[in-house]
């Protein structure tokens, strides 16, 4: 019996243990399900140094595993920190180490640890320069989701890579992203300007020996260009796509872990920082409690200089630049202010945000988001509110230019070109004459009207700027209050007059293939009523004729509306040659009228004159249109030379027609000549005006003697009962 119950409770044992084992098996399995990458994390962890890794097929297995989690939903922190540690310390040689650095994708944040580590092992294990560069893209393309940015702590360390000249221009790249005021020094300089001496005026080095001058000027005593090309290289790094393929499909935000007393609404999710495809950029407002209006004035102006400073000296770069844009505070602080450390940096996030994804994007992920269009809309709105472009956009336009199609973002890149300041009449052919020329040629009626749109939106600019800026005593003008470029009034006018004539160029040829659009006039019109007030509304001593291609398209138009805004800008430019003259023999300063500009004008409104007044379109020779008489005549048509007179014009003929039947309604033929007489001219005409042609109404009152009605006979115009 006893026997028995030792078997029996033996058999219970097992049991028990069997039991335990499946439960345990079970929950393993369980676990494995729930994280499948677990397994292979705890292999590569423990993994022992010299491990081959040719053969062995639970390493390829594991790491498989570890490369279809990575590329299909991201990499937990400790996953990072894992695999980073297994790379860089070799343990398995060289051969794995750069395809695990390709598949380190995070789904959420990298560990700061993971990469303090990854520099360390740099300088401990023998890993090779290609791999080296590799981690160092790596750290750079992750920054904005490190979960911290102590890494300022070890700027010493990471500077003391900076004499490996493989090294050189990303170890620059990491140290501006890192770099403070507390963190430069006098022996940092020295050194950068030896490493300048010896590598040549490498842009990587300028740029950070700017960001150094920026903060203390009288240390670098280095001349650095105002204005200098991207110093950073775009590199198309293996996790670009991959990122944004995984963060999308995750959906989730990385958090900040911004330690100030503000709130942060609309986070965005941090991607890689040249990624500016962010569903919501960051905006940043004080607290409720902090704007209460039961404060004190002066304690909250002091309160909210406070905050826009801790804003900006404590703002990360570039991950959380975006939310400058978003900020009004922050933008009237840079505009007031005009912090240049800000704007440096802001100007380097921007450029490097737009030449990765307009400039260098190949998947063409940028085109096909609705991301990048609200981005753009936030830069124009921010360049709106301070009143100027950004450099960093200026010299994207210029480089995008000879890649756009017309079509992409249309609305947003034109209004990027319309913003650029002046250039340079020597440069302005090569920047924007070429590809626009390219572009205007090749495209659709409607982006003709786009883009003279936004080269009259261009020129409003350029002469608003001058009227505010321009000094009296020196005429100097500075074009950008936060750039250093300064320009003479000479200067100045050469770059408009450029403009001017390049417009002219297009508008005459372009109506010319467009068949005289009346949309495509209307817009070439708007132009020339911003040229022709060149003098008395923005005070530039300049007057620009409009070409004989935009002249008679606008004289011979078949829409009233044309032919009364060309006089109305004859009329305009009459008040500015006359002002002009007056101020040349008062003032000594004032500038000289050409002979040539008044023979043009004088030669135009001698055309205007006898074409809709005269009757004589084809009698008076030198006016630019030679017609043989023969082929006149052959042509049989009557009374050529009155053809475009304001009765037969083909664009008021309708307005004779209906003017004769309210003074002759009995009669049932129309004939026109009956209102050639002098009453009923008078009638005529000041029926014209009282259809709104306020244009013609100046002109002839500035241009021709005419003597309008009377007022006790106006009340016996035949049409002014029936026009009620």
């Amino acid at each position: 019996v006893s026997e028995r119950s030792s078997l029996n409770d033996h058999n219970l044992s097992n049991r028990s243990s069997n039991k335990s084992l499946r439960l345990a098996e079970k929950e393993r399995s369980k676990n494995e399900a729930e994280d499948p990458i677990s397994p292979a994390l705890k292999y590569f962890s423990d993994v022992k140094e010299g491990t081959p890794f040719h053969g062995n097929d639970e390493a390829e297995r594991n790491l498989a595993l570890v490369e279809k989690v990575a590329y299909h939903k991201g990499l937990t922190p400790e996953a990072v920190s894992v695999m980073l540690e297994f790379a860089m310390s070799l343990r398995m040689g060289t051969v794995l180490c750069a395809r695990v650095l390709k598949c380190l994708i995070p789904a959420t944040v990298v560990p700061q640890e993971a990469v303090v580590r990854g520099l360390v092992w740099l300088n401990v294990a023998k890993i090779p320069v290609g791999t080296q560069v590799l981690f160092l893209k790596w750290v750079l393309t992750m920054f904005d989701v490190i979960d911290a940015k102590d890494l300022r702590a070890i700027y010493g360390f990471i500077f003391s890579y900076i004499t490996n000249e493989n090294l050189c221009p990303f170890i620059c790249h990491l140290l501006y992203l890192l770099t403070r005021k507390e963190s430069v020094r006098v022996y940092r300089i020295r050194k950068l300007v030896e490493l300048q001496s010896k590598l040549g005026r490498q842009p990587f080095l300028l740029h950070l020996l700017s960001l150094y001058k920026v903060f203390f000027p009288e240390l670098v005593t280095l001349s650095i260009p105002s204005q200098m090309r991207s110093g950073f290289k775009n590199y198309n790094s293996p996790w670009k796509s991959a990122l944004m393929v995984v963060q999308k499909r995750n959906g989730s935000q990385v958090a900040s872990r911004i330690n100030l007393a503000l709130i942060v609404k609309d986070r965005a999710s941090s991607r890689k920082r040249f990624n500016i495809c962010c569903k919501r950029h960051w905006c940043v407002q004080l607290k409720p409690e902090c704007l209460s209006d039961s404060l004190p004035t002066k304690k909250t102006s002091k309160l909210i200089l406070h905050f826009v400073s801790v804003i900006l000296h404590n703002i990360q770069l570039p991950a959380q630049m975006g939310s400058l844009l978003g900020s009004s505070l922050a933008l009237q602080y840079l505009d007031c202010v005009q912090d240049e450390s800000a704007l440096l940096r802001l100007n380097f996030w921007l450029g490097y945000a737009l030449h990765e994804e307009f400039l260098f994007c190949s998947n063409g992920g940028a085109q096909k988001s609705e991301e990048a269009l609200q981005f753009l809309n936030r830069l124009l709105s921010t360049q709106h509110f301070l009143q100027e472009s950004f450099f960093s956009s200026e010299v994207f336009i210029y480089k995008f230019l000879n890649l756009w199609d017309g079509s992409f973002l249309r609305p947003q890149i034109l209004g990027l070109l319309s913003s650029i300041p002046v250039i340079p009449s020597s440069h302005i052919g090569q920047l924007l004459f070429q590809p626009l020329t390219q572009l205007f040629f090749t495209s659709t009626v409607f982006f003709k009207c786009g883009l003279i749109d936004c080269l009259n939106n261009m020129l409003l600019k350029w002469l608003t700027w001058h009227s505010v800026y321009a000094l009296e005593d020196d005429l100097d003008i500075s074009l950008n209050s936060h750039t250093s470029i300064n320009m003479t009034l000479s200067g100045f006018k050469d770059s408009v007059i450029e403009l001017i004539h390049f417009v002219g160029r297009l508008a005459s040829v372009g109506l010319q293939l467009e068949g005289c659009n009346a949309l495509l006039l209307s817009f070439i019109l708007d132009f020339y009523e911003t040229v022709c007030d060149t003098f008395v509304k923005y005070e530039l001593p300049l007057v620009v004729m409009p070409p004989a291609g935009v002249f008679y398209p606008a004289l011979l138009a078949i829409d009233a509306l044309s032919v009364d805004r060309l006089a109305y800008i004859m009329y305009r430019y009459k008040v500015n040659l006359t002002s002009a003259k007056t101020q040349e023999t008062v003032r000594e300063q004032a500038f000289h009228i050409s002979q040539q500009t008044v023979g043009e004008f004088n030669h135009y409104v001698l055309v205007m004159v006898n074409c809709l007044w005269n009757s004589r379109m084809f009698h008076t020779t030198n006016l630019g249109v030679k017609i043989d008489e023969e082929l006149l005549l052959r042509s049989k048509v009557p009374q050529w030379g009155a053809r475009f007179s304001f009765i037969h014009h083909p664009a008021f003929m309708t307005y004779a027609i209906d003017f004769h039947k309210r003074c002759w309604p009995g009669k049932k033929d129309v004939d026109l000549t009956s209102i050639e007489d002098s009453k009923s001219w008078n009638w005529y005409l000041e029926y014209l005006f009282t259809q709104g042609f306020g244009g013609l109404r100046k002109f002839i009152q500035s241009n021709i003697t005419w003597k309008p009605p009377a007022d006790d006979l106006r009340s016996d115009v035949p049409w002014s009962q029936k026009s009620s």
